[in-house]
């Protein structure tokens, strides 16, 4: 069936989209830092138990991703400061209160927090949908003084009735349809909710943990993907987001190539680093 959430559009034939100063493509760096339950199975794993057995506490798939908050974020950021760019943050909001030096870094150096739930779990498990999305929403507000304008699902998660619940509690954008180079409006009972498209293609899970590929695939994908966008968005603006968690692109053997997608991109002149917000608004204006 169609979907049900977007009217169908071949990006072909639509108006051109025009980003700030002529830039063809618009990056989008967006890293996912969240909080795993020690008491709960662990979100992901990369080292099984013997025997197959499931296991609380998760040790070492528990020290994986503590890994991730405890070195692999910090060695991301010091990337992105070197090239002067900023991160859209897909942020647990329980961040706020287990880790507050990582989001207090990120709003001093002037990245976004894009709500990703309350804690590292799938919406459709919340008994209460609009609950959790408040408490996300609350908390970060609480904590950074702004409330999110996105939402990403964690696992890119979703109800049936998620965007609609979304728009009624003040969120404007929604990282979850990665269906599309160019943002679009999605039909929701009330309000407005534009999709910024995310990626599954750049994206450090299905790339590492999945497809299991080497080290510099990351990178080696993001060239590729980069110089198709790069040269298509010479009729109509494009957008490229690059998606990272700390404990898989963080690690000291894949972070160079990080460090390479962003000095290969740089070198472009016409490319516009943007958060999502800054997506959203250029887009807001595009469509008047």
């Amino acid at each position: 069936m169609s979907n049900p959430r977007a009217e169908y559009s071949n990006i072909f034939d639509r108006a051109p989209l025009k980003l700030p100063s002529g830039a063809r493509v618009a990056v989008w760096p967006v890293i996912n830092v969240e909080e795993w339950d020690i008491n709960e199975p662990m979100a992901r794993t990369v080292l099984p138990t013997p025997q197959g057995v499931s296991v609380i506490p998760d040790i070492p798939n528990f020290g994986w991703f503590d890994y991730g908050l405890r070195v692999g974020f910090w060695r991301m950021k010091q990337v992105l400061d070197r090239y002067g760019i900023r991160a859209t943050v897909s942020l647990n909001a329980s961040v706020c209160n287990s880790f507050p030096q990582i989001v207090e870094e990120s709003v001093k150096s002037g990245w976004e927090m894009l709500a990703h739930s309350y804690i590292q779990r799938v919406i459709n498990r919340e008994p209460d949908e609009r609950a959790a999305i408040k408490k996300t929403i609350d908390t970060i507000k609480e904590f950074t003084g702004e409330a999110p304008r996105g939402w990403m699902g964690p696992g890119l998660a979703e109800t049936f009735d998620t965007p609609d619940i979304l728009a009624e509690e003040g969120i404007e954008y929604v990282a979850d349809w990665c269906n599309d180079d160019q943002p679009y409006q999605m039909k929701v009972k009330s309000g407005r909710l534009v999709a910024v498209p995310y990626t599954v293609e750049l994206n450090d899970i299905p790339v590492y943990m999945v497809q299991h590929h080497r080290s510099p695939e990351l990178f080696e994908r993001a060239k590729d993907h980069f110089d198709t966008l790069y040269r298509e968005g010479e009729e109509s603006a494009r957008v490229m987001c690059v998606s990272t968690h700390p404990y898989i692109t963080g690690a000291a053997h894949r972070i160079k190539y990080y460090d390479m997608i962003f000095e290969y991109i740089s070198q472009f002149e016409d490319v516009v680093f943007m958060t999502g917000s800054e997506i959203l608004d250029w887009y807001n204006g595009e469509m008047g």
